[in-house]
């Protein structure tokens, strides 16, 4: 069975792909925008796992309503799940059986809810899987820990090839460089170098 798993080359998205390998061929799939090309830093990731990738295009006013809404609020919440929803959805019109996510238990955003869930499978004909949905962050950790060698930092330092970085830089395009630390709060990415078992 084919699986597109949202992937930004991070810790929780590669853990979620290592528990989904054994049951789906799994594609790792990043959603791109067109502003910056951080979604390479996904790419790279992924081949140094193994795994086969895709970049798939994004429409841009969602991020351009995204930010509109962070600026707005001043914090990135409702614009990442925004962003995040309409990922999804573009990942569902693909070739699959199913489609996934590394959120986890604790997360504050994304989430997806039951009733997004069902409306999603409904609507594409693909299962949604979200294999860390039961694992809070101290678990994933010592997973991590055991599996993966991960590089981590300050969000503005760490490659990576999530949302974060072209809405930063649309951000800092609209509103200036102190509008991306205002709507940014200080926190901690990962980006994996690959499987601690290869050395």
């Amino acid at each position: 069975m084919d699986l597109a798993l949202l992937y930004s080359g991070g810790k929780d998205s590669t853990l979620a792909a290592l528990f989904l390998d054994s049951f789906y061929d799994v594609t790792l799939v990043t959603g791109r925008f067109g502003i910056t090309g951080d979604w390479e830093h996904a790419e790279a990731a992924a081949d140094r796992l193994g795994y086969p990738f895709e970049a798939v295009d994004l429409d841009r006013s969602v991020a351009e309503a995204a930010v509109d809404e962070m600026l707005d609020d001043g914090y990135p919440r409702h614009g990442i799940q925004r962003v995040h929803e309409h990922a999804l959805e573009t990942v569902a019109e693909l070739d699959v059986d199913a489609v996934a996510d590394g959120s986890r238990r604790d997360d504050r955003v994304p989430t997806v809810s039951r009733a997004q869930a069902q409306s999603l499978e409904d609507r594409h004909g693909v299962d949604y899987l979200s294999p860390l949905a039961g694992l809070g962050r101290n678990a994933v950790d010592r997973l991590v820990e055991e599996t993966l060698t991960v590089e981590t930092g300050p969000s503005e330092t760490i490659p990576k090839g999530d949302y974060e970085a072209e809405l930063r830089s649309l951000i800092a395009e609209r509103a200036g460089e102190d509008a991306v630390e205002s709507v940014f709060p200080a926190h901690e990415q990962s980006y994996v170098r690959g499987l601690r078992s290869d050395g």
